[in-house]
C-alpha cells in the first residue's frame, strides 16, 4: 500500500474539528489507492497523473457522503447556498425586503438604552482603533443583487454595511463606498478584514449582533483597542460595542 507525506506528521497536529478529518481521511485514503493503481513514483503521480486519476466525480463522492449523514457545512459565503442548498445549512434573508430581518446571534450583548439614547445590540472584534466612533445607516448587503444595485445606483452616504461573508469577495466591487462594515464572520485577520484595513474603512469582524434591522442608524465603537492574534489564540475576548441609536 502507497505511504504518502502526510503519513508523517511532523508536527503532531490534529485536526480541528472532526469534520475536516473525516475529509481528509477520504482524501487520503482517494490518493493512496490513485497512486497504488499508477504504479510509479510520488513525483511522476503528482506531476503527471494525479490529474487525470484523481477527478472531480471522486471528491463529489465524499460531499455525497457528508450529505447523507445528515450533517450540513456551515457557510461563509451566500453564493454557497444558492447553489447547494443539499450540502448547506439554510438561511434567511435572500428575499428583497430586508425590512424585517435582523442577524439574532444568540451570544448577542445587548442592554438599554443610555443617556445617548443608544442600545447596545452586540459586540465585534475592532480591525483597526480610531480617534472617534463610527455613526451610520445598516444596510444589508447579502446578495449579489443587491451589489449590482448599489455599483448601478451608489453606495447610499453613511452606509455601515452589515453582511455574512468575511471573505470580502461578494462586496469587492462596491467596499470603497462605504462608511463602515458589520461582519458577522472572520476574524480580523480575514480577507474582508484585511480589505478595509487597506481601504481605510472602519471594521468589526466576528460581529454578534441582535435586533438591527436594514436602515437603523448604528454607532460601531471603533474607538475600541483592536483585537490582536494573541487574543484568538488565548481564547481572550476584546469586544468593540455596536448600538442602535433611537429614531
Amino acid at each position: 500500500m502507497a505511504r504518502l507525506y502526510t503519513d508523517n506528521d511532523r508536527y503532531g497536529v490534529a485536526e480541528a474539528l472532526p469534520l475536516v478529518e473525516a475529509v481528509h481521511s477520504q482524501l487520503r485514503a482517494i490518493v493512496r489507492r490513485k497512486l497504488d493503481e499508477h504504479g510509479h513514483d510520488w513525483s511522476s503521480f503528482v506531476f503527471g497523473a494525479a490529474d487525470s486519476l484523481v477527478n472531480g466525480e471522486e471528491i463529489e463522492a465524499i460531499e455525497r457522503k457528508i450529505a447523507a449523514t445528515g450533517h450540513r457545512l456551515q457557510w461563509s459565503a451566500m453564493i454557497s447556498v444558492v447553489e447547494r442548498p443539499d450540502l448547506y445549512v439554510a438561511t434567511e434573508g435572500f428575499d428583497d425586503d430586508l425590512s424585517t430581518f435582523s442577524f439574532e446571534h444568540p451570544e448577542a450583548i445587548v442592554a438599554p438604552p443610555d443617556s445617548a439614547a443608544r442600545e447596545q445590540r452586540g459586540i465585534g472584534d475592532n480591525v483597526v482603533r480610531r480617534a472617534t466612533n463610527l455613526i451610520g445607516t445598516a444596510r444589508y448587503v447579502r446578495t449579489s443583487q443587491q451589489v449590482i444595485a448599489f455599483m448601478k445606483d451608489g453606495v447610499p452616504p453613511g452606509t455601515i454595511a452589515v453582511i455574512d461573508d468575511s471573505g470580502g469577495t461578494l462586496t469587492a466591487p462596491i467596499l470603497e463606498g462605504f462608511a463602515g462594515v458589520i461582519c458577522a464572520g472572520g476574524t480580523v485577520r480575514s480577507h474582508l478584514g484585511i480589505l478595509t484595513r487597506e481601504y481605510g474603512i472602519p471594521c468589526l469582524m466576528n460581529a454578534r449582533i441582535s435586533g438591527i434591522r436594514d436602515g437603523d442608524r448604528v454607532e460601531i465603537e471603533t474607538t475600541a483597542e483592536a483585537r490582536t492574534a494573541g487574543s484568538y489564540q488565548r481564547g481572550e475576548e476584546m469586544p468593540a460595542r455596536i448600538w442602535r441609536i433611537a429614531r
